[in-house]
């Protein structure tokens, strides 16, 4: 199993519209097949600067590439994160 999460900041203010606008596109990667307990969290650590975290499961690494190159995914790269995203830190793990 392969955890995909990523810890994010917006260029939106906090609360605005834009910001709830990107998170609802956020959700609907969780439609692409192959993920499985999509997550979108807001973070309330005061120790970083990144206000979101979004994470999925996937059943194995063809499933994780799939979803990599998944049209939805790459549309949502190139056409929300890249210019919405102001800085994230991806974390791609397995379990021990």
């Amino acid at each position: 199993m392969i955890r995909h999460a990523a810890i994010f900041r917006l260029k939106h203010a906090a609360a605005s519209a834009e910001e709830a606008h990107f998170l609802q596109a956020l959700t609907e990667l969780a439609q692409i097949p192959g993920v499985q307990d999509f997550q979108i969290a807001r973070e309330i650590s005061p120790k970083n600067d990144f206000a979101f975290a979004v994470s999925m499961f996937f059943a194995d690494q063809a499933a994780y590439e799939a979803y990599n190159i998944h049209p939805a995914h790459v549309g949502f790269v190139q056409t929300r994160w890249i210019p919405e995203v102001a800085d994230f830190m991806e974390h791609d793990t397995v379990a021990l």
